[in-house]
């Protein structure tokens, strides 16, 4: 995997004839073709985790937002369960656009610095000019490695991954970093697809044989790796707060429901 050099802002031209926000917000029958396309056939190349990225993402940036809205549910629910604590730091790794910011509201405005990282250039362009135009003075749209992330306080009071965990390969190193990061009783919240373990933990649900195996292969297409290795190894690191285990709709197949997760674990006060 390719690190990028640290903390590494994004600069972008503020002057558009159309707004990068406003594309990647708005749908359509054609931009959902499109992305589709590049889903199922153009997917990721590149020798680097970065370039793959950069490949898959540049092609479609400017429709991500409405197409995603459909496929990546319990985002709002996440947020909607996660602290804003007055003067804290929220790092969002892998925020690609910068859209999980929305999710906070006004509450956004209580955090001192806010921190987008993600390795792909095409989409922290739109996370900038979304920056720009909503004209948040704290947050800053960082180009940089979430296995090796720190923001520059040292700490954080939150961090997430909101559907980027499946497609970072190394992720029990960006969960460590996750981890580390936080200050003691600080939060991670996470939501995204996964399978379970063929025998979960005791309380957690167990997927039928032809889930685990269809949703690996059918996700694996475009680098995003679902694990059952995921929330046993975020229960055995962290005292869980919320966990619930959901399924939700997938744009133009209409009788699937992909398997997801949402989770909020505190990091115990040592």
């Amino acid at each position: 995997m390719t690190t990028s050099p640290a903390n590494s802002p994004v600069n972008t031209a503020s002057s558009h004839s159309t707004s990068p926000v406003s594309a990647a917000s708005s749908g359509s029958f054609w931009s959902d073709m499109k992305i589709l396309w590049h889903m199922i056939v153009r997917q990721g190349r590149g020798q680097t985790h970065e370039e793959r990225l950069e490949d898959f993402y540049k092609g479609q940036a400017s429709g991500y937002d409405s197409f995603r809205k459909r496929l990546l549910h319990g985002k709002k629910d996440l947020f909607d369960q996660l602290p804003a604590p007055p003067g804290g730091v929220w790092v969002d790794l892998g925020a690609g656009t910068g859209e999980n910011a929305e999710n906070w509201g006004e509450r956004l405005n209580e955090f001192s610095n806010v921190y987008l990282v993600d390795l792909s250039s095409s989409l922290l362009k739109v996370a900038q000019a979304r920056i720009e135009q909503r004209g948040w003075q704290n947050v800053k749209a960082i180009h940089h490695d979430a296995t090796t992330f720190l923001p520059p306080e040292g700490m954080a009071d939150v961090v997430t991954f909101s559907y980027s965990l499946t497609m970072i390969p190394d992720w029990h190193k960006a969960v460590d970093q996750a981890i580390r990061m936080l200050k003691p009783g600080g939060v991670l919240g996470i939501v995204d697809f996964y399978v379970s373990r063929k025998y979960p933990p005791e309380g957690n649900v167990r997927h039928v044989w032809s889930t685990r195996h269809f949703w690996q292969i059918w996700f694996a297409t475009d680098n995003v790796f679902l694990s059952g290795d995921h929330l046993p190894y975020l229960q055995s690191h962290l005292e869980t707060v919320v966990l619930s285990e959901r399924r939700g709709k997938v744009p133009y197949m209409p009788f699937v429901r992909a398997p997801h997760y949402v989770y909020v674990g505190r990091k115990p006060v040592v």
